[in-house]
Order: C-alpha cells, then sequence, then structure tokens
C-alpha cells in the first residue's frame, strides 16, 4: 500500500514538472532605434530581461543616435577597437558593397544627412555640396585592421542603418537560440527573422505592403503575403514611407551613393528574402537604388537571395516581378499556379 501511494505521489511530481516546464508563446514589444519591434517566441519562460539587454548592447555598439555608441565614435573620429558585432556588420556590407558595385554603401552617411534622412540634417542642397561630399564617400575609402576602422579621410561617416536593423533581428534570434527557443519571430521596423512555427503550428506568415505615397503608416494595404517555413529572414525597403515634399518634387530616403541624388528608379517596394535577415535588409536597399533590368542581372548571380518587386510600368502602372525561386513563399501565387496549369 505504501508503494502504490509513493508510485502516485512521483507520478503527481512529474505530471506537475511537465506542466511547469511546458513551453508557451510570449510577446514582447517596444520601442529601439527610433522605430518599433515586435517579438513572439515559444519558450518555458519569458526572456524579457535578456532581450532588453542585448537591445542595450547593440545600442552601444550600432546605433548611430547614440552620441556614445562606437559607431558615433568613429564618425567623430574617436580611437576605439570596435566589437564583433560592428565587425560582422562592416564586413558584410562591404561583400554586399562589392557585389552590387557600389549601389549599397554604408559611407553615403553625409549624403543622407544632406538630404534629410540621417542622424542630422541641411536645410538645402545643391550641386556642389553634393560634389563636395562625394569625395570622401565611397566603401573602398575605409576598411577594417585589427579591430580598428581606418579612413582614407577623416570626414568620412558611416551609417549601418540600411543593415543594421536586419542585423539586430537576427541578434536577437541568436539569443532566442541560446536559449533554446526554435520557434519564433523578430520584427523591427518592418525587417524580421523567424523559424519554426506561429502559435497556430503553422508557417509564419507576413505581409508585403502595396507601395503608397502615405508617411503615417496608418494604410497597410496588402499586397502579397509570404510564408516562410524554414528559418530565414526576410526584409522591404520602399519610398512610400520616408519621403518628403519640396517645391512640389517628392524625396525619398534612398540614396544612390554613385549620383549623390535620391533613387529615382521605377521600383517602388523590393522585398527580399535570404538566410538571415542582416543580408536581406542590405538587398532590399540596394535593389530600390537600381532598375528593374539592374536587378535581374545583380539577382542573377545571388543565388542565395529571392526577391519581389513591385514596380511602375512606363504607363505608371504598378507591376509585379518576383524571383523564379520566391514562389515557394507565396502561397497565394501558387495556388494561382495549380489553377492555370491543372
Amino acid at each position: 500500500m505504501s508503494k502504490r501511494v509513493s508510485l502516485l505521489i512521483s507520478l503527481g511530481v512529474l505530471l506537475l514538472t511537465a506542466c511547469t516546464n511546458q513551453s508557451q508563446y510570449y510577446e514582447d514589444s517596444g520601442s529601439v532605434f527610433h522605430t518599433l519591434y515586435h517579438i513572439k517566441y515559444q519558450s518555458p519562460k519569458p526572456l524579457t530581461t535578456a532581450i532588453d539587454k542585448e537591445f542595450q548592447d547593440f545600442n552601444h555598439s550600432l546605433n548611430p543616435f547614440n552620441p556614445n555608441s562606437i559607431i558615433s565614435r568613429i564618425n567623430n573620429n574617436d580611437s576605439i577597437k570596435v566589437d564583433e558585432w560592428f565587425s560582422e556588420v562592416f564586413l558584410k556590407a562591404s561583400e554586399i558593397s562589392d557585389k552590387t558595385n557600389g549601389v549599397f554603401d554604408i559611407t553615403c552617411a553625409p549624403l543622407v544627412n544632406l538630404w534629410g534622412f540621417g542622424f542630422s540634417k541641411m536645410d538645402s542642397v545643391t550641386p556642389n555640396m553634393i560634389d563636395s561630399i562625394k569625395q570622401f564617400v565611397g566603401y573602398k575609402k575605409v576598411r577594417l585592421k585589427d579591430k580598428n576602422i581606418i579612413k582614407d579621410d577623416p570626414r568620412l561617416m558611416l551609417n549601418c542603418s540600411a543593415i543594421a536593423k536586419g542585423y539586430a533581428c537576427d541578434i536577437i534570434a541568436r539569443l532566442l537560440e541560446r536559449e533554446g527557443v526554435t520557434n519564433y519571430m523578430v520584427e523591427i521596423g518592418g525587417e524580421v527573422t523567424m523559424s519554426g512555427v506561429n502559435p497556430n503550428g503553422d508557417c509564419w506568415r507576413i505581409g508585403i505592403n502595396k507601395p503608397e505615397d502615405e508617411s503615417t503608416g496608418i494604410q497597410n494595404e496588402i499586397e502579397e503575403v509570404v510564408q516562410l517555413c524554414k528559418k530565414g529572414g526576410i526584409a522591404t525597403s520602399g519610398n512610400y514611407r520616408n519621403f518628403y515634399i519640396k517645391d512640389g518634387k517628392k524625396y525619398a530616403h534612398t540614396i544612390d551613393p554613385r549620383t549623390g541624388y535620391p533613387a529615382e528608379k521605377n521600383i517602388l517596394s523590393a522585398t527580399i528574402i535570404a538566410n538571415d535577415c542582416m543580408t536581406a535588409d542590405a538587398y532590399a536597399t540596394a535593389f530600390m537604388a537600381m532598375g528593374l533590368e539592374q536587378v535581374r542581372k545583380i539577382a542573377n548571380t545571388l543565388p542565395e537571395i529571392e526577391y519581389f518587386i513591385i514596380y511602375s510600368d512606363e504607363n505608371g502602372k504598378q507591376q509585379i516581378e518576383y524571383s523564379k525561386g520566391m514562389v515557394q513563399y507565396l502561397p497565394n501565387r501558387q495556388t494561382l499556379s495549380i489553377l492555370e496549369n491543372p
């Protein structure tokens, strides 16, 4: 009789332990790097404290709006060693600059600032100002050596905003994975890293907004839904949120470092899927500064990414083009393909 009671107690303890350790989905949200974040993950416990600390550390490394960050001190020409996060972003940025023939360039910070989209602003822009600034813009004019940033010109400045949000998603994803989390979605300012399944047990789904000139972000009509059933990153860049109108002309935030002017191409929105969000983020920005023909040409040399482009044709009508491999992530297009090709 005592053995039976002991066995029942033991089973009760095991069941209680199992219930206590059972994972559930948690959500964290807030503001970081002047933008909003939303994180959803399955875990036996909330990880808010660890996530907040990771954001604080990242803020100290790559946030150009933080005057004490590593990147700000580099821009001020202080003597400082970079950390591993800065090194990884810098090397990835250099790689993508090479692959895009300089269209992606983190040294174009002075041009971004000049046009009013950076961490400092100027009131007006003249061709002479652009020509003057272009003298110290160029990714080949800066390099990393022994954890030191070496500049050819002290006026050269860095802005990693076009890659850092995606990298921050990857950093939080790595933290979650160190904690044993396999099902998660990390979204920072529209860039997303995800893995596993959502609370319903389905693949994560992300909407691509229809490009509409509307800076408040209130209008969010969905053009397409992307479904990711494996670990990866997705990023969208467009000129329909961050822009201003001056003297009747629209100026958008994507600056072409080759010309020094805001890009005036026919691409309205570029969505990229890659193995990590840092890569997706950078290529989404680069593609916005290219014409559609150039996107096709460069994308053919990049098997590591897939793209979904919304562009304006010669009649001003919105059109869609996506890479062959992208269709696997577009459930609506897959259904349409089956109906068209039974």
